[in-house]
């Protein structure tokens, strides 16, 4: 029956990613450097800037999920990786030999991806929010749209798994799935900021896919971004379920 098939490719890709050291180190990573820059960015906030919840102009729910801007680039890396590793030792052939149906063994990958990323972002989002709750002067209240802000970071680490996976599925090489991730979400960002033309900061802030993802975690000033946040979550959804998509066609037609 297909669905003991299904199952059976992702016991396999579970199988394999809890065996890897790499996959552990990324994870753990991946918690500490949310929490670790979260806890640094709320430290920076004192009570002549924000001396009471309703008194504080800053975004204290953004400012504690800081840390997701720079954790987001190790989960790429254990996207790449998790198929990136078996093109470069030839284990990919082993693989499609015990399962044949390609498309069934790039969803089970992205299904385990996906599960073990959206724990490990959630540990990581609790503790850089209690953290900052502990140390902000003026913690903010626990509504929905925290609860929106908290989620959605998580998919977030999600989507940016999943694109790195992609990447590595179209090139068949890590290192350069990793190079060409990093550029997408950190070079494109950038550009908005060097760039004269207010016009294309603008442009360049809605639709790249960092930013335009990380308008999820606004709890403020909504209408001063340059696309809502669950816009802006969709525009990274699409560029790294689009990109699997076409990694799955090129993955189903190409030799191993």
């Amino acid at each position: 029956m297909r669905w003991r098939g299904s199952l059976h490719a992702l016991h396999a890709e579970w199988t394999k990613l809890r065996t890897l050291p790499s996959t552990w180190w990324l994870l753990a990573a991946t918690v500490a450097l949310t929490a670790a820059m979260g806890a640094a960015a709320a430290s920076s906030l004192t009570t002549r800037v924000c001396p009471t919840p309703t008194a504080c102009h800053e975004d204290t729910v953004k400012l504690a999920l800081t840390g997701v801007q720079l954790s987001q680039a190790v989960c790429l890396v254990l996207g790449a990786l998790s198929i990136g590793a078996e093109y470069g030792t030839g284990t990919i052939r082993t693989t499609l030999t015990a399962m044949p149906g390609r498309w069934r063994v790039l969803a089970s990958k992205a299904a385990a991806l996906s599960l073990l990323t959206s724990a490990a972002g959630a540990l990581a989002v609790l503790s850089a929010l209690g953290l900052a709750r502990l140390i902000l002067p003026a913690p903010p209240p626990v509504d929905a749209t925290m609860l929106r802000a908290a989620g959605g970071s998580i998919l977030v680490l999600v989507l940016v798994t999943l694109l790195g996976l992609s990447l590595a599925t179209l090139l068949r090489d890590t290192s350069g799935a990793i190079t060409l991730g990093l550029g997408i979400l950190y070079v494109v960002p950038v550009l908005s900021h060097v760039i004269n033309s207010p016009t294309w900061q603008h442009r360049l802030q809605r639709w790249a896919p960092m930013p335009a993802g990380l308008s999820i975690q606004a709890t403020k000033n909504l209408a001063g971004l340059a696309i809502g946040p669950w816009a802006g979550l969709g525009v990274l959804a699409a560029y790294a379920v689009g990109l699997l998509v076409v990694g799955g066609v090129v993955f189903r037609v190409r030799d191993a």
